[in-house]
């Protein structure tokens, strides 16, 4: 059997050309320089946590829309941790984003959060090698049935419009068949439905195709495939999820 092409959310892409074949074990590879460490003092949310000096810490690469904040909260509080990053700048709300990692471990909590369905591959910008070994941590997850997986509306179907639109703004994650792939202007639309104006596309802008051609995808080679697609869904006025950057996989194992 042929391999999957694996492509890893970079901004706003993760998709799959789905043929059966097992994902790459997980891996640790995300250790990037240390940026701080601390004790974890308190819990915000289900992927942002509180050290004792006040610092606030989000937690990068992963999305825990709508996931409660307890697993974290047991995970982590009272517990020392060290801050890797690729740089320790605080986003616009002052929060530091970082990959963390309980003490003398190597493996970052994203994984170990993944791992147990507790997490999804986020749309963020990540080193290649460390998002590959997340969608890893994410498919063992899938495979176990394990947390979020445990359902069956995880995945939304491409052909179900309205239930991706009940989405908007949220981070989904959604699966189907590429009828068509168009360009309009600047833009490169993969289109999963007949109606460009009612059904679900993927749109990826001029200045994002760069990065997609770099990661070895070639929209038009998706035409007539089934991907998985992951992203936060924008209503324009179907349901769309827009494409800013990519990497790909060809080795999923």
């Amino acid at each position: 059997m042929r391999k999957p092409i694996t492509c890893v959310a970079a901004l706003a892409w993760c998709a799959s050309l789905l043929t059966g074949a097992s994902d790459r074990a997980i891996a640790s590879p995300c250790l990037f320089e240390p940026i701080g460490e601390g004790r974890v003092a308190g819990v915000v949310d289900g992927r942002s946590f509180r050290l004792d000096d006040g610092r606030e810490i989000r937690l990068a690469g992963i999305e825990t829309d709508g996931i409660d904040k307890a697993a974290l909260a047991a995970m982590l509080s009272g517990q020392d941790v060290t801050l890797r990053g690729v740089d320790d700048a605080p986003d616009r709300y002052g929060r530091q984003l970082a990959f963390a990692f309980l003490d003398g471990s190597e493996v970052p909590v994203q994984s170990l959060r993944l791992a147990q369905g507790e997490a999804l591959v986020s749309a963020e910008t990540v080193e290649k090698d460390c998002a590959t070994a997340l969608a890893a941590a994410e498919a063992e997850a899938r495979r176990a049935h394990k947390g979020i997986w445990n359902g069956s509306d995880v995945i939304k179907n491409a052909e179900s419009s309205g239930d991706i639109l009940a989405g908007i703004g949220r981070f989904t994650i959604v699966e189907g068949k590429v009828l068509s792939v168009r360009q309009a202007g600047a833009t490169t639309y993969l289109n999963f439905g007949r109606n460009w104006t009612r059904d679900f596309a993927v749109t990826i802008s001029r200045r994002a195709m760069p990065a997609v051609g770099a990661a070895g995808i070639a929209p038009k080679s998706l035409e007539n495939r089934k991907i998985r697609i992951c992203g936060w869904v924008e209503g324009r006025p179907g349901p769309r999820i827009d494409v800013q950057g990519a990497f790909a996989d060809r080795n999923p194992g």
